[in-house]
Formats: structure tokens, sequence, C-alpha cells
């Protein structure tokens, strides 16, 4: 199988490769958040200093609930998929690009078995969990799935646009959703109360981490690949 040329309009963004100085600054600030968590250090006063004032000012008994809750689905998994379905669908039938996809279907395996791998090894129990555990078998709340969501996948989605040359207002757009996405996930959730702000700060850092070796896989397998697959002769 062989890919179309790409063609289009010119980059007015970056694809948002994550340089490897900040892959490593995240790696290293998401490490040293988690070990402080773990120690009962300054970061878990932090969070219940937060999780006060947030929860005085009472947003899911607000009329502003429903709107503050929309802000969170930036970082929606199903939403982040219905419109990268609708970008890759689009690539694959006007382009014949079906590379998007499969950096799509890796984005999405990477983004699960890290982000996973970390709550289930920590067991962090979410605000409103019951008790007064903040740790438990059942914790699943650091970091936030919905923060690293918005950073790898709008990542993902940026990086598409750009490389495949959609018109600048699109490209535009999806630069916009790669910051404000995860910046307004993590305002969100903290602000009603779902998430501690360490999650947050976390899943952000785990996000960057992870789009990392999404573009790392996709530079030194998927692209070679690709590359190999179209010098081969046809039949």
């Amino acid at each position: 199988m062989r890919e179309a040329g790409i063609s289009g309009s010119p980059a007015v963004v970056s694809v948002g490769r994550p340089p490897w100085w900040l892959v490593a600054v995240s790696f290293l600030v998401g490490a040293l958040i988690t070990a402080d968590l773990l120690a009962d250090g300054r970061m878990l006063r932090l969070d219940l200093r937060v999780s006060e004032i947030v929860s005085d000012w009472g947003l899911r008994d607000a009329d502003a609930y429903p709107a503050v809750w929309l802000v969170t689905q930036l970082g929606g998994r199903v939403t982040i998929l219905v419109v990268l379905a609708g970008l890759v669908g689009y690539l694959l039938w006007r382009r014949g690009a079906w590379v998007p996809a499969l950096r799509v279907v890796i984005a999405v395996a990477v983004l699960t078995a890290g982000i996973y791998a970390i709550k289930h090894g920590t067991g962090r129990t979410a605000p409103a969990f019951p008790g007064s555990y903040f740790f438990h078998d059942d914790g699943a709340s650091f970091p936030s799935g919905h923060v690293a969501n918005a950073v790898v996948m709008w990542g993902v989605a940026r990086w598409q646009a750009v490389s495949y040359g959609l018109p600048a207002a699109v490209q535009r757009t999806f630069w916009w959703l790669s910051i404000l996405g995860p910046v307004g996930t993590g305002v969100a959730m903290v602000s009603l109360d779902y998430h501690w702000v360490t999650d947050a700060v976390v899943g952000a850092a785990a996000g960057i981490v992870l789009l990392g070796v999404v573009h790392a896989l996709d530079a030194f397998v998927l692209s070679r690949w690709v590359r190999a697959d179209a010098g081969r002769p046809t039949a």
C-alpha cells in the first residue's frame, strides 16, 4: 500500500513535535511530583488547599456547571476521536493518505498504555472519593487522562493538518486546540473538583512525554516503513 504525495497549503504553524529538552523536563517534573505525592509531601498539601477553595465555589451545583463541563470535553476521548475520524477520513478520501490513521492508532495505544500504567501504579483517589483515602486499589485519578488526551490527540491532529497542507485556518484551529485544549481541560476539571491540581499538571507532563514517543515511533518505525514500501517495485 502506497500513500499519495503530500500537497496543499504551506505550513503556517509548526507540526508541534516536542523538543527533546521539553520531553526530558516534562518527565522530570512528572517524576518529582509523583515521588512527592507518594511521600505525602508539599504537593499533597497544595492539592488539599486548592480542593478546599474550589469546593467552596460549588460549581457542580451552579448554573455554570454545563458550560464548565463542556470545557472538560476538550479532553474527552470520544470528542477528540470524533474530530480525528473526520480529519483522517478526509485525508484518506481526498489525498489517499492512510498514514494519519496509523498515527492515530499508535497515539491511542501509547496513550492508553502509558496513562493507565501510571494510574494503576499509583492508585490515587479523586477529591470526591469516599472516605479519607489518598491512595486506594480503586483509585484512578492520577494523572488526569483527560488532560493527557488533550495534549496527545490534539497534538496529533495539529501534526496531520500541518503535514498534509490543510488550509491555513484549519492549521491554526488545531494549533489553538493543541494549546488551549489541555489548559482548558485541566482548569475545568480542577474547578469542578473532579481532579486534584497535580493530576492535571502531571497529566500534561505525561501527555508531552507520550506525544514525543508517538513522534519518535513515527520517525524511526512508521515513516521508514512507508519510505521502504514506496521504494518497492510494483508487480
